[in-house]
């Protein structure tokens, strides 16, 4: 208690608890992109339901990480080496999160681009299964983006205080954000396979990350916030078009 007691009323200890705030809403960004665009395959009246579960199985996921962080930090050690490069429990999680990334947007791109005439899993008359498929996928990604998201904590501080209150608020924003996300990107088309390319950068990343080449996270996000503001341009200009179609005909 006294502990906590000097850490509010450091401004080293706020400064650094905004700056992993800020950090952890970045990197949920990926988790939250995949939330909205498996849900909004469920049927309506379970899409909210699965978001709450997804997150909720985030927060639970990376509190309980951080309960154990003196093991987590265990993880980046080097566990075998193969080609001249050493591989660690995390670097393996990374790989396989990865690789199922890039399966599941190439999977989800190739739906949207040729859909098959059966439809795909979620489509099934089975709601429950298909729930429970989602939801199973969900927190499998919850795994892999927590233990993520916990290293790059503990890297920046070492108050586990500091490192709980970030992750609750970060994912407060992420069950905030979720249904809105979801509906915006269920109202257009186009965002959902700019969204799916989105993903498919995420997976190779973790890929290459896995296999020793660190990617600088802001060249991903600088990336993806330039097609973001591309794909919104266009947008906008389809919208002036109908406009003016519409003002034509009348």
């Amino acid at each position: 208690m006294e502990n906590l007691s000097h850490l509010l009323v450091d401004p080293a200890a706020w400064a650094a608890l905004a700056t992993l705030i800020a950090m952890e809403v970045i990197l949920g960004i990926d988790n939250l992109i995949f939330i909205s665009i498996l849900t909004n395959k469920l049927p309506e009246a379970q899409r909210a339901r699965a978001r709450r579960i997804g997150i909720s199985g985030a927060l639970v996921l990376r509190l309980a990480l951080l309960g154990t962080v003196a093991f987590i930090v265990q993880l980046t050690t080097p566990l075998f080496t193969a080609f001249g490069q050493d591989f660690s429990w995390r670097d393996l999680i990374l790989i396989a999160g990865g690789a199922f990334l890039v399966w599941k947007a190439t999977r989800e791109i190739h739906h949207h681009v040729d859909p098959p005439p059966e439809g795909d899993m979620f489509g099934s008359p089975q709601a429950a299964l298909a729930f429970s498929a989602a939801i199973g996928q969900i927190l499998l990604l919850d795994i892999v983006f927590s233990i993520d998201s916990i290293i790059t904590a503990v890297g920046m501080t070492e108050h586990i205080p500091i490192m709980f209150a970030a992750v609750i608020v970060a994912v407060t924003v992420m069950l905030l954000a979720a249904t809105p996300l979801a509906n915006f990107i269920e109202r257009n088309p186009t965002i959902v396979m700019l969204a799916l390319g989105f993903l498919l950068m995420i997976g190779m990343t973790l890929l290459a990350e896995g296999f020793g080449a660190h990617v600088p996270k802001g060249y991903i996000y600088a990336a993806m916030a330039f097609s973001a503001t591309i794909e919104g341009l266009n947008m906008l200009a389809r919208r002036a078009q109908r406009k003016k179609k519409a003002a034509g005909s009348a």
